[in-house]
Protein backbone atom coordinates (compact mmCIF):
# COMPACT_ATOMS: atom_id res chain seq x y z
CA UNK A 1 0.00 0.00 0.00
CA UNK A 2 1.19 3.42 -0.55
CA UNK A 3 -0.29 4.79 2.97
CA UNK A 4 2.20 3.87 5.81
CA UNK A 5 1.03 3.87 9.26
CA UNK A 6 3.96 6.05 11.29
CA UNK A 7 3.73 3.76 13.81
CA UNK A 8 5.01 0.95 12.09
CA UNK A 9 8.26 2.82 11.89
CA UNK A 10 8.91 1.85 15.37
CA UNK A 11 10.31 -1.22 14.08
CA UNK A 12 12.63 0.10 12.01
CA UNK A 13 12.49 0.84 8.41
CA UNK A 14 9.26 -0.23 5.82
CA UNK A 15 9.46 -1.75 3.07
CA UNK A 16 7.28 -1.23 0.37
CA UNK A 17 6.52 -3.40 -2.48
CA UNK A 18 3.23 -3.00 -4.73
CA UNK A 19 1.70 -2.95 -8.18
CA UNK A 20 -0.28 -0.05 -9.05
CA UNK A 21 -2.90 -0.97 -11.90
CA UNK A 22 -2.81 1.33 -15.07
CA UNK A 23 -6.36 2.45 -13.56
CA UNK A 24 -5.33 3.38 -9.92
CA UNK A 25 -6.46 6.90 -9.18
CA UNK A 26 -3.15 8.10 -8.16
CA UNK A 27 -2.88 7.89 -12.44
CA UNK A 28 -6.06 9.39 -13.28
CA UNK A 29 -5.62 13.00 -15.58
CA UNK A 30 -1.88 12.09 -16.72
CA UNK A 31 -1.37 12.27 -20.36
CA UNK A 32 -0.03 8.87 -20.57
CA UNK A 33 -1.68 5.13 -21.07
CA UNK A 34 -0.13 2.88 -18.74
CA UNK A 35 0.49 -1.01 -20.23
CA UNK A 36 0.13 -3.24 -17.38
CA UNK A 37 0.64 -2.15 -13.62
CA UNK A 38 3.01 0.28 -12.15
CA UNK A 39 5.73 -1.69 -9.60
CA UNK A 40 6.71 0.49 -6.76
CA UNK A 41 9.57 -0.97 -3.91
CA UNK A 42 11.82 1.03 -1.74
CA UNK A 43 11.88 1.89 2.06
CA UNK A 44 10.21 4.47 4.50
CA UNK A 45 12.75 5.47 7.28
CA UNK A 46 12.58 7.72 10.00
CA UNK A 47 14.60 10.93 9.74
CA UNK A 48 14.01 13.39 12.72
CA UNK A 49 10.85 14.27 14.00
CA UNK A 50 7.76 14.22 12.38
CA UNK A 51 10.34 14.00 9.02
CA UNK A 52 10.47 10.37 6.82
CA UNK A 53 12.84 9.41 3.91
CA UNK A 54 11.44 7.30 1.29
CA UNK A 55 14.01 5.69 -0.98
CA UNK A 56 12.92 3.73 -3.99
CA UNK A 57 11.98 2.42 -7.81
CA UNK A 58 9.36 3.07 -9.75
CA UNK A 59 8.72 0.93 -13.23
CA UNK A 60 6.12 0.31 -15.70
CA UNK A 61 4.99 0.28 -19.86
CA UNK A 62 3.65 2.63 -21.70
CA UNK A 63 1.73 2.41 -24.64
CA UNK A 64 0.71 4.31 -27.81
CA UNK A 65 1.56 5.50 -30.94
CA UNK A 66 4.98 6.43 -32.20
CA UNK A 67 5.51 10.08 -33.03
CA UNK A 68 6.95 9.16 -35.92
CA UNK A 69 5.38 6.76 -37.88
CA UNK A 70 2.02 6.24 -36.07
CA UNK A 71 3.13 2.48 -35.24
CA UNK A 72 2.29 0.78 -31.84
CA UNK A 73 4.86 0.79 -29.32
CA UNK A 74 5.16 -0.46 -25.73
CA UNK A 75 7.48 1.42 -23.80
CA UNK A 76 9.21 0.84 -20.68
CA UNK A 77 9.88 3.34 -18.01
CA UNK A 78 12.15 3.47 -14.62
CA UNK A 79 13.24 5.76 -12.08
CA UNK A 80 14.53 6.13 -8.79
CA UNK A 81 13.44 8.11 -6.40
CA UNK A 82 14.25 9.63 -3.11
CA UNK A 83 11.84 11.76 -1.68
CA UNK A 84 11.33 13.41 2.20
CA UNK A 85 8.03 13.96 3.70
CA UNK A 86 7.65 16.39 6.95
CA UNK A 87 5.33 18.80 8.46
CA UNK A 88 8.44 21.11 8.73
CA UNK A 89 7.19 24.32 6.72
CA UNK A 90 10.63 25.42 5.80
CA UNK A 91 10.59 22.09 3.29
CA UNK A 92 7.96 23.74 1.17
CA UNK A 93 10.54 25.09 -1.32
CA UNK A 94 12.62 21.78 -1.74
CA UNK A 95 11.44 19.71 -4.64
CA UNK A 96 12.21 16.78 -3.45
CA UNK A 97 9.71 16.93 -0.13
CA UNK A 98 6.71 16.59 0.32
CA UNK A 99 4.80 18.18 3.66
CA UNK A 100 2.47 16.18 5.61
CA UNK A 101 -0.29 17.75 8.12
CA UNK A 102 0.71 17.75 11.72
CA UNK A 103 0.75 15.22 13.67
CA UNK A 104 1.84 13.22 11.47
CA UNK A 105 0.29 9.65 11.42
CA UNK A 106 0.17 8.75 8.18
CA UNK A 107 2.76 9.23 4.89
CA UNK A 108 1.04 8.81 1.46
CA UNK A 109 3.34 8.17 -0.80
CA UNK A 110 0.84 8.77 -3.52
CA UNK A 111 1.61 12.14 -4.74
CA UNK A 112 5.17 11.33 -5.25
CA UNK A 113 4.82 8.03 -7.49
CA UNK A 114 2.11 10.45 -9.57
CA UNK A 115 4.91 12.99 -9.60
CA UNK A 116 7.66 10.47 -10.68
CA UNK A 117 5.43 8.46 -13.31
CA UNK A 118 4.44 12.22 -14.82
CA UNK A 119 7.54 13.07 -15.26
CA UNK A 120 9.76 10.22 -16.47
CA UNK A 121 7.25 8.42 -18.63
CA UNK A 122 7.06 9.05 -22.10
CA UNK A 123 4.10 11.08 -23.16
CA UNK A 124 5.17 10.82 -27.18
CA UNK A 125 6.80 7.70 -27.06
CA UNK A 126 8.82 6.37 -30.42
CA UNK A 127 9.21 3.16 -31.68
CA UNK A 128 13.34 2.97 -31.69
CA UNK A 129 15.71 6.16 -31.92
CA UNK A 130 16.48 5.52 -35.94
CA UNK A 131 12.66 5.67 -36.95
CA UNK A 132 12.73 7.71 -40.34
CA UNK A 133 9.18 8.14 -40.01
CA UNK A 134 6.64 8.63 -42.56
CA UNK A 135 6.59 11.08 -45.74
CA UNK A 136 5.29 14.53 -45.65
CA UNK A 137 3.85 13.84 -48.69
CA UNK A 138 2.22 10.80 -49.15
CA UNK A 139 2.33 9.08 -45.40
CA UNK A 140 4.40 6.40 -46.59
CA UNK A 141 6.34 4.44 -44.18
CA UNK A 142 10.21 5.56 -44.66
CA UNK A 143 11.14 2.35 -42.22
CA UNK A 144 10.12 0.29 -45.14
CA UNK A 145 12.58 2.08 -47.62
CA UNK A 146 11.67 5.32 -49.99
CA UNK A 147 8.03 5.69 -51.26
CA UNK A 148 7.34 6.51 -54.58
CA UNK A 149 6.96 10.90 -54.58
CA UNK A 150 9.47 12.94 -56.55
CA UNK A 151 11.36 14.51 -54.08
CA UNK A 152 11.03 11.73 -51.29
CA UNK A 153 13.03 12.25 -48.32
CA UNK A 154 16.47 10.23 -47.13
CA UNK A 155 15.46 7.75 -44.59
CA UNK A 156 17.12 8.22 -41.16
Amino acid sequence: MLRIDVRSLRQGRVLTDVALPPDHPAFQGLAIRLSGPVTVTGELLGAGPEAFRWVGHIAGRVSGECRRCLAGVVVPFATDVAAVFTSAPDAADDPGAYLLPGPVTVVDLTDAVREEVGLIAPTFPICREECAGLCPRCGADLNAGRCGCAQSPEPV
